[in-house]
C-alpha cells in the first residue's frame, strides 16, 4: 500500500501544487469514511484510487438516500465514461425496480465534462436540463421503492422525460 497508494498521493500533491488556490487535504480510506459521515458538507471532490472510490461513493450514496442516486464519472484530461457508482446490479436486472437517477445524472455530469472542454453552451445547458428533470420529478414525489416510493424503473424515466420536454 505504501508503493501503490503512496504513488497516488505523490502525484496528486505534485498536481496539487500546480493549483494554489485549490485546498487539498488527504486522508487514509478508514478516516475520510468517517469524514463523510461527520462533515459530508465539507468535500465538494474526493480524488482517489478505483477500490477506495468505490468504497467511499456507495458510503455518500447511502448517506445521500440510496445508493441509487449516486452518479459517477471517470475522467481523464482527455476521455471519460459515465456509470452509476452502483454497477449494473444484476441481481434486480428486468425487474422494473432499478432506479435510474444515479445513470441519469451521470449522464449529465459526462455532459458537463464535455461542455467544459469544447466550450459547448448547448452541452452544458442540456446537462441543467437533465438534472433540473431530475430534481422536479423527485420533487414531485415521484419515486423508485428504494426511495420509498412506487414508481418503476420506466414510469420514473417518462417522468423525467416528459420534465425535460416541458422545460
Amino acid at each position: 500500500l505504501r508503493l501503490t497508494t503512496g504513488l497516488f498521493r505523490d502525484v496528486c500533491r505534485e498536481v496539487a501544487a500546480e493549483y494554489p488556490d485549490v485546498r487539498v487535504d488527504d486522508f487514509h480510506v478508514d478516516a475520510m469514511a468517517a469524514m463523510l459521515v461527520r462533515r459530508p458538507a465539507d468535500f465538494d471532490v474526493v480524488v482517489t484510487e478505483n477500490l477506495f472510490g468505490d468504497i467511499l461513493s456507495d458510503l455518500a450514496g447511502e448517506l445521500a438516500g440510496s445508493l441509487g442516486i449516486a452518479a459517477s464519472v471517470n475522467c481523464s484530461s482527455r476521455q471519460a465514461m459515465a456509470q452509476a457508482a452502483h454497477g449494473a446490479a444484476p441481481d434486480i436486472a428486468g425487474q422494473g425496480i432499478a432506479n435510474p437517477v444515479a445513470i441519469i445524472g451521470s449522464t449529465a455530469m459526462l455532459l458537463r465534462w464535455y461542455a467544459g472542454r469544447t466550450g459547448r453552451s448547448d452541452v452544458l445547458e442540456a446537462a441543467g436540463r437533465i438534472d433540473a428533470a431530475v430534481a422536479a420529478t423527485l420533487g414531485a414525489r415521484v419515486s423508485t421503492r428504494d426511495l420509498g416510493g412506487t414508481a418503476t424503473t420506466a414510469v420514473f424515466t417518462e417522468k423525467v422525460l416528459a420534465n425535460i420536454a416541458d422545460s
